[in-house]
């Protein structure tokens, strides 16, 4: 559907930590047996992203509802125990920063977060679970329902009617502006009708090199994490039922193990249970090498088949657990029995790594990443959120995966993911989030990761807010108010390392680069991947040839050689204002620190002003694909 640029409605902005009025929810008759609640954003799942749609649709004013399967909110950080967080631990962007923040300040600070070696963020999911919920408790315009699942939902005149199951069994219906699907498989778009991929697509599809050359429906292994405490005392479980210690032997060095199925990758006993060691003597126990993961695809099964397999992989944690205590001698470790308040206490539900990928307005791919400018669809102007973990995919518990692309920690730089993934290509007024985005299967291995997915929940509830309070369509909020609301967050939009939030520039720097006037560096060394804006290095004639298309200036006398000089840069932002240079010159001195005329500019000074006098982030929007809109 054409993107159109509202001009009669005043651009939305919002302050992050304002304070919004609260919204009533109303409840309408649609029929004389059904009454009807009718919000602006329906929300299914309170997972990671679910959850933090609520958080930022609300901030912006919208009312919104929230129904949740468990009585937890934060799903793969909390209800699934994955509470080690993976990745942008230098850019704590938007509430998964506030997110990072409240658990330091619980814990005593960022330090006393770095309990396990996988991570530098660790913690108690039932912590978890209790940060989301007084975050959302601090919001009046959401209403949450617990134990409460979708039954149907069906578009009527540009609105969405909602049926849900309430924990008594009782039906709830609610009128929605929006919905989005906070789902961890994607539950929603399916039956909605959105189109959607399931599995490897094959490289002539992607045009992804290490793709594989012949599609297939496998997906990631699951985990049923569990939560270890340790009692002091022998806390040794019964022998499980078809246990096999054979089955977990080289889970770790030690005298069992003969042949390993990974021997690069073998760790020492007490280096494999700290991996994911807690605060409060607790140990998450969601170990890949011939661990816990588990291979089942339980995507396309019915409820009930879906809770025989997930009892499956119960039980292949069970088996774990007792190898552990019995093999390797953690015979005081037992589950916590202070963490979820199930009967078999384990978590709500496994660590789903992959789901429904939706066929979304755009796909991203790995072409995407390694070489943002230079793809036919310049979405990197469109993006809502940043990540900097590799390509990761779990798929040593699956037989055959010696047959499949080795994607173990594929080096990428850092990246920022575009609108358009949220947005299904067939469907208006709907959003998809967590691990169903409309990605390629190989990106997922990197999308999946907690912070990104805050980040998508926190992208979408903006959109929803965006859509429902200036009462358009999802598909004509403008991309650049969705950036303008997630920088006002506190998010990112573009991965610069060398740019921090606290920084004075930094929205400068993040909306002259979502322009492309000038480009970010990628790099991906060792574990490390980067993308550095280069703010404090001399900016080169060379580096111009963007800001020069962009206004599509005469450069008569070609660009500068070498450095650009405050001088060179000035003529260029007169040129384009039709100003005398040295008002403009005036204008920036301030900027450049009052620098002689002659001497060099950084590309940082440069983009401060290029962003002060020019606006070329709210000057010219962008469609969905990163073309640009002009406006007579």
């Amino acid at each position: 559907m054409k993107i159109i640029r509202f001009l009669s409605v005043k651009r939305l902005t919002f302050s992050f930590m304002s304070i919004v009025a609260v919204v009533s929810m109303p409840v309408i008759n649609m029929s004389c047996s059904s009454p009807v609640q009718e919000v602006d954003v329906m929300i299914i799942g309170g997972g990671a992203s679910g959850t933090s749609a609520a958080l930022q649709a609300a901030r912006m004013g919208a009312s919104v509802v929230v129904a949740e399967e468990s009585t937890w909110l934060g799903g793969m950080l909390t209800g699934a125990g994955v509470s080690a967080v993976d990745g942008n631990y230098k850019m704590p962007a938007g509430i998964f920063g506030e997110f990072r923040d409240s658990l330091a300040a619980y814990y005593g600070g960022l330090d006393s977060l770095k309990t396990g070696w996988v991570s530098s963020v660790l913690f108690e999911p039932s912590v978890g679970n209790k940060i989301f919920k007084s975050m959302v408790a601090s919001q009046p315009g959401i209403e949450v329902l617990y134990e409460t699942s979708l039954k149907d939902a069906e578009q009527v005149d540009g609105s969405w009617l909602v049926t849900l199951q309430t924990e008594n069994g009782d039906a709830k219906k609610i009128k929605a502006r929006v919905l989005i699907d906070g789902t961890e498989l994607g539950d929603v778009a399916k039956l909605v009708g959105v189109g959607y991929d399931i599995g490897m697509e094959s490289n002539s599809v992607t045009g992804e090199d290490i793709a594989p050359d012949q599609p297939n429906n496998i997906i990631q292994d699951i985990t049923m994490v569990a939560t270890l405490k340790d009692y002091g005392r022998d806390v040794t479980i019964d022998e499980p039922e078809d246990y096999d210690p054979d089955e977990f032997a080289c889970t770790a060095i030690n005298d069992r193990c003969v042949t390993p199925k990974e021997p690069d990758r073998m760790w020492p006993v007490e280096k494999m249970i700290t991996y994911g060691k807690l605060p409060n003597d607790k140990y998450m126990i969601n170990w890949p090498i011939e661990g816990n993961d588990y291979y089942i695809n339980i995507i396309e099964m019915s409820p009930e088949e879906r809770a025989e397999a997930i009892a499956e992989a119960k039980a292949h944690t069970m088996r774990y657990i007792y190898f552990l205590q019995i093999e390797l001698g953690f015979n005081t470790l037992g589950l916590a029995d202070d963490e979820y308040p199930t009967a078999d206490k384990l978590p709500f539900l496994p660590y789903h790594r992959e789901s429904r990928r939706i066929h979304g307005r755009v796909r991203f791919d790995l072409n995407h990443i390694m070489t943002p400018y230079d793809t036919t669809e310049p979405l990197y102007r469109t993006t809502i959120a940043v990540g900097d973990y590799p390509v990761d995919h779990h798929h040593k518990a699956y037989s055959g995966a010696e047959e499949l692309p080795n994607l173990y920690f594929h080096p990428v730089p850092s990246y920022g993911l575009p609108l358009g993934v949220i947005m299904p290509d067939s469907i208006d007024n709907m959003l998809v989030t967590e691990k169903s985005i409309s990605v390629s299967n190989i990106v997922n291995g990197t999308t999946r990761l907690q912070p990104v997915v805050v980040q998508i929940g926190q992208a979408a509830g903006a959109v929803a807010a965006l859509a429902a309070l200036n009462n358009i369509n999802v598909s004509d909020v403008s991309v650049r108010d969705v950036q303008t609301a997630v920088l006002n967050a506190g998010g990112y939009l573009l991965p610069y390392l060398d740019v921090k939030k606290d920084d004075d520039n930094f929205k400068a720097y993040q909306r002259i680069g979502a322009t492309g006037i000038l480009r970010g560096e990628g790099r991906s060394i060792s574990w490390s991947n980067e993308t550095w804006l280069r703010a404090a290095d001399n900016l080169q004639g060379s580096e111009l040839a963007d800001f020069i298309a962009f206004y599509d200036l005469d450069m008569p006398d070609g660009l500068p050689d070498g450095d650009v000089t405050v001088a060179d840069a000035v003529d260029m932002i007169a040129n384009v204002l039709g100003q005398q240079s040295d008002d403009v010159y005036t204008s920036i001195l301030d900027i450049v620190s009052g620098k002689d005329s002659n001497e060099s500019i950084t590309r940082g000074e440069f983009a401060v002003a290029v962003d002060k006098l020019l606006d070329p982030f709210s000057t010219r929007d962008v469609t969905i694909h990163g073309k640009y809109i002009d406006y007579e």
